[in-house]
């Protein structure tokens, strides 16, 4: 008889147990989904807007042994002054080498001996060169007179000017170009323009823009602006661009931080659309809109969660609140004793 009572007993007391256990998984199970809710609110801002550069512009440009300079393109106004802080990045030493003939383009096929010969027939603006792991300033001034001019610059180092260690310093007309800023990102896998909306406000024509681009992961990507306003590009780019080609189509390597420009002119007010032509990058979404001259869309409202991925939110609700119920009925169950059944009873 004392047996079968703590039997009986022991079956009761873990009756709250069991209850308490499953609740808590159950609310467990919960609070991971309510995170993953959290987790896809994604918003991002939404316009850039562009602002006027100052007459005297600041850049800094690493020397590297791909051989290569980061960035190769700069651009400063007419009557204005710019400072280039040299990095080299790399183990061998490398040359910053202006042409001193604007608007001319250095020959590939040269040998570094008439490359040299070149330079020595026409006085370069600037020619320093840096060590391994070396820094430096250079500083350059440009009159109105040069006002629209593009001028080269090289390393003059052997083979590196015939292996691609070439750019341009483009001086802009003497109004100050407007600068816009963008970044690219493969954050979570996905690729994306960050903001993907950037707007220009103006009424003169062409304007000149600076556009600073940031890789801001670690997959390289193209920032390629349509030559046509209010057009969509098509998938299939590759035959669009040859027959347009586009603004600009500036290169944006694989490597966190790196900064690549996009200097260019855009002719007339519209809506301009920009791209990533790397493969499958504009296909996943990696787009954006350059307005000019017209207003850009008003910025949406971040996504409510009650919109945005609902069947998680109430999901997550119902598990919690089916581990609230069997908690309390864990809390309550066993204070009440059972009514003695009418078998099996003591006489």
């Amino acid at each position: 008889m004392t047996r079968s009572s703590s039997g009986r007993s022991s079956r009761q007391a873990l009756w709250p147990a069991a209850w308490l256990v499953a609740g808590l998984v159950l609310a467990t199970l919960a609070a991971p989904a309510g995170a993953a809710a959290a987790h896809v609110l994604r918003f991002e801002p939404g316009i850039g807007y562009a602002h006027a550069e100052t007459t005297n512009v600041s850049y800094s440009v690493n020397l590297t042994d791909a051989p290569a300079f980061a960035p190769r393109y700069l651009s400063v106004v007419a009557g204005g002054n710019i400072s280039i802080h040299f990095h080299n990045v790399g183990s061998y030493s490398h040359s910053f080498t202006v042409s001193s003939l604007a608007n001319a383009t250095l020959n590939s096929s040269w040998t570094p001996t008439q490359l040299d010969a070149n330079f020595t027939a026409h006085a370069p603006l600037a020619n320093t060169t840096f060590a391994a792991g070396a820094s430096g300033w250079v500083n350059l001034t440009f009159t109105a007179r040069e006002a629209t001019d593009s001028f080269e610059f090289a390393s003059i180092v052997p083979y590196q000017f015939q292996a691609g260690m070439w750019g341009w310093l483009n001086v802009t007309s003497n109004t100050a170009p407007l600068l816009l800023v963008e970044n690219t990102t493969n954050g979570g896998g996905s690729v994306a323009f960050v903001p993907n909306v950037l707007a220009v406000s103006t009424t003169s024509y062409p304007v000149t823009l600076d556009v600073r681009v940031t890789n801001q992961g670690s997959f390289g990507h193209t920032f390629t602006v349509s030559r046509q306003s209010n057009v969509t590009v098509p998938q299939a780019f590759g035959a669009y661009f040859a027959t347009y080609p586009p603004l600009v189509n500036a290169n944006v390597n694989a490597s966190l931080g790196y900064v690549a420009w996009a200097n260019f002119s855009v002719p007339a007010p519209g809506k301009y659309m920009y791209i990533c032509e790397v493969s499958g990058h504009y296909a996943s979404g990696m787009y954006g809109f350059l307005y000019v001259g017209v207003a850009p869309p008003p910025v949406p409202p971040a996504p409510s969660t009650a919109i945005v991925e609902t069947w998680i939110l109430v999901g997550s609700a119902v598990l919690l609140g089916i581990g609230g119920l069997l908690a309390l009925t864990a809390a309550f169950s066993g204070r009440f004793p059972r009514q003695p059944g009418t078998h099996g009873g003591h006489h």
